[in-house]
């Protein structure tokens, strides 16, 4: 009979021992519940991660440094080239040059110092300079000059660019004596002739536009959307006949002023300015 409470003794005990057995089978299920849900966690921050990486890949990187080819705005046009640019007075003939080399000749119209024995030449830090006239071609409304005198800092333009119908263009000139103007538009035509009822016979293959110009804008620069010399300024359309601004303007191709080919184009009323 004292054997029944000792088994009740040890069943007891035994009973005590199992719930910490059925705890610790709970703790290790726990960890591996715990251990599966950090695996979880941790690939779909990785998931996420690779996919806001992916997003940053495919976000625009920052643009480059602006280089001599990419498209400025016209007031940087001509902030660039405007140091380029002269003044020109040939007796009693206002007219632009625009410095083409790094000696400082200066390319210009021909006509603006035709028959001149006296050519003057005004850069834009306001030195001024005698000059002699080092090439001239007729034909082409072209000519070259050399300075006396330099400014202490030369700054030759950029010569040279495609020319497309419709692209923008920029002249700098100095119309009507009105001194570094600025004036815009696009490239009407190509290979346009104007008429010039003179000994040199017409001018040919030049670039239509229609920037405003007057007189004093000839041989002035005709600029593209990136600052290069693509023209100069050599005529307005002048079917008035009173020297007044139509929106008609030509210019010679840069490569033909420089001793390319020229082109024949339709026939057009030219002015020279």
């Amino acid at each position: 009979m004292e054997r029944v409470p000792q088994a009740d003794g040890a069943a007891e005990a035994e009973e005590a021992k199992t719930p910490p057995k059925a705890e610790a089978g709970k703790r290790v299920r726990w960890f591996v519940v715990g251990g599966a849900a950090l695996v979880i966690v941790a690939v779909l921050a990785y998931a996420l991660g690779s996919i806001g990486a992916g997003g940053r890949e495919a976000a625009p990187s920052p643009s480059p440094t602006p280089s001599p080819s990419a498209t400025l705005s016209v007031s940087e046009v001509f902030e660039r080239v405007g140091p380029s640019v002269v003044v020109i007075q040939a007796g009693k003939s206002l007219g632009t040059g625009v410095i083409a080399a790094d000696d400082g000749t200066v390319l210009t119209a021909y006509h603006v110092i035709k028959g001149a024995k006296d050519v003057t030449l005004r850069f834009s830090d306001g030195t001024r300079s005698k000059a002699a006239v080092t090439s001239a071609n007729p034909k082409r409304d072209v000519a070259t000059l050399k300075p006396q005198k330099l400014p202490e800092v030369v700054v030759p333009a950029t010569l040279g660019g495609a020319v497309s119908v419709g692209a923008p263009v920029i002249a700098i000139g100095n119309p009507l004596g009105l001194t570094y103007s600025v004036s815009t538009g696009v490239v009407s035509g190509l290979n346009r002739s104007a008429e010039r009822g003179s000994a040199d016979g017409d001018l040919n293959g030049l670039i239509q536009f229609d920037a405003a110009a007057n007189p004093g804008s000839s041989g002035g620069p005709l600029l593209d959307s990136r600052g290069l010399v693509i023209g100069i300024v050599v005529s307005i359309a002048d079917p008035g006949g009173d020297e007044a601004f139509a929106g008609i303007a030509f210019a010679v191709p840069i490569g033909a002023a420089l001793g390319g080919d020229d082109g024949e184009g339709p026939p057009g009323e030219g002015l020279q300015i």
